[in-house]
């Protein structure tokens, strides 16, 4: 295709990134080519950046998060064709290649972890969307973690009960919403402003984390059901702290998070870091039945609503290294986007 740009990080720890020619890719058999209309930045991304972790080779390109056109779709592909706006996933942090990376003007990503998305819905909002679809849905489904029901459009009740730590962040508003599509009732934690808007995702109660009666106030409202887990979107040693007081006076049971947890949890809690791109390697089977089976109708009809909303920070690869700083000092409800 010619003509790609990227935003590259040149070496461990280099700061700013620097704009230049971009990797001419071409998508494997399934895989997808996305001209990208917008990106978005997660933690993970500043976080790479300052500490020099995880990326092996240098340079290379950071970034998961993308929506746009395709301009290119591989072999296999059939439920995805040229010309359709879509979300992707890019699985860079699994593959090591800088095509399969976000922050450029166009990405190579797997189709199992995309989506058309409806003519409604602008490239800069659905773009805050697909590595928390990815993240949410390995801790919600995958077997090793809690193994709940699929999403569906009409999810019966199945009378669990699920505690969504974080719930006004990127992955806590998504994986709020997937856990109430699969007929489990949520209760969410976050700060006093940000309750009313978790209310809106689903959660059926939602507490304020700095309340000092949070934790037993979160089990009475656990114990309405059958306790189902943690969904830990948040991952601080505070949040580890106040989930493990709720989990032990639920008598024991599982979380997901989206860091590796502590060693020093109660022995009665078995808690696993999640790994998005699994869905789309390790269990194909969740990320059909997530990505293909449920986002693109859910989407349309407005179940599935492309939250927290974006802060665009500017236009233009030359805008990444503002979008991971600001990124880096703190958003509430809301999450950095780059349009291109």
């Amino acid at each position: 295709m010619g003509n790609n740009k990227a935003a590259w990080i040149t070496a461990p720890k280099a700061k700013p990134l620097k704009v230049d020619t971009g990797p001419d890719a071409k998508p494997g058999p399934d895989e997808i080519l996305v001209k990208n209309a917008a990106v978005a930045v997660n933690p993970v991304d500043w976080k790479i950046q300052d500490t020099g972790f995880y990326i092996k080779n240098y340079p290379n390109i950071l970034g998961t998060d993308v929506a746009g056109e395709v301009l290119e779709v591989g072999s296999n592909v059939t439920r995805i064709k040229k010309g359709d706006r879509v979300i992707g996933h890019c699985y860079g942090l699994g593959t090591g290649k800088p095509e399969h990376a976000g922050f450029q003007l166009q990405s190579v990503c797997p189709e199992i972890l995309a989506s058309p998305i409806p003519d409604s819905l602008p490239y800069e909002h659905a773009v805050v969307l697909p590595l928390a679809v990815s993240t949410a849905a390995a801790g919600l489904y995958q077997k090793a973690h809690l193994g709940l029901p699929y999403p569906t459009k009409d999810a019966k009740p199945s009378g669990k009960t699920l505690l969504v730590w974080g719930g006004s962040s990127s992955v806590g508003s998504t994986a709020t919403q997937l856990a109430v599509a699969s007929g489990v009732d949520v209760v969410s934690v976050a700060s006093k402003r940000n309750i009313e808007y978790v209310k809106g995702l689903g959660a059926k109660e939602v507490f304020d984390y700095n309340n000092e009666n949070c934790v037993d106030e979160i089990v009475g409202a656990l114990k309405k059901g059958e306790f189902a887990g943690v969904y830990d979107a948040i991952a601080l040693p505070d949040a580890f702290k106040k989930w493990g007081q709720v989990v032990k006076k639920m008598g024991g049971g599982k979380a997901a998070t989206v860091l590796p947890p502590p060693g020093d949890l109660d022995e009665s809690i078995q808690a696993a870091g999640v790994w998005a791109i699994a869905i789309s390697t390790d269990e194909k089977e969740v990320g059909d039945a997530v990505w293909r089976k449920y986002v693109p109708d859910a989407l349309t009809e407005g179940r599935l609503k492309a939250l927290p909303e974006p802060l665009v920070v500017g236009h233009g690869l030359e805008k990444v290294q503002e979008g991971l700083d600001r990124q880096k000092q703190g958003v509430s409800a809301k999450k950095v986007v780059i349009t291109l």
